[in-house]
């Protein structure tokens, strides 16, 4: 009887853990960006590997995020906790998905854009983000985000 605590404790753990993205939401300043940046860098060490892997990255990093999500939310108990930055990194890969493969500069392109939907919340993404509940809230508004992103990646991409 005694173990169910501690198992339940050790998912709370590891949901803690994928929610923050290995401590990177726990920054005290500017957690949204921390996370963002740390996406690049999985992004640059996933792109060797193809297309396929970016996809795969990108699926996996959604539904362990709104697992995640949805545990960390009740452990701080508000809708959107800050150290929440799993929704930040689903976002930019989104953001990514659009221009594959891409150079340092598209990918700090990329980040530019994806951080200013992010902030600026254009609709719907900020009817997402006041509206749904955690976890839905908290990872479709990043979604949203990135998808406004990755369409001007394109377009940029395509001009340039």
């Amino acid at each position: 009887m005694e173990e169910k605590p501690v198992i339940m404790n050790l998912w709370r753990w590891v949901a803690m853990a994928v929610s923050t993205f290995g401590g990177v939401g726990l920054s005290p300043i500017a957690p949204g960006t921390f996370g963002t940046v740390a996406a690049v860098v999985v992004y640059f060490l996933v792109q060797p590997f193809g297309f396929e892997a970016e996809v795969g990255l990108f699926a996996i990093t959604v539904a362990l995020g709104f697992w995640s999500a949805g545990v960390a939310c009740a452990y701080y108990g508000v809708k959107d906790p800050q150290p929440v930055v799993i929704d930040e990194v689903a976002g930019y890969l989104l953001t990514m998905l659009f221009l594959p493969h891409a150079s340092w500069v598209w990918a700090l392109v990329g980040f530019g854009l994806f951080r200013l939907f992010d902030i600026w919340k254009p609709w719907p993404v900020n009817w997402l983000d006041r509206t749904l509940p955690c976890p839905w809230g908290v990872m479709l508004d990043d979604l949203a985000a990135g998808l406004y992103a990755g369409v001007l990646l394109a377009i940029l991409g395509y001009l340039f």
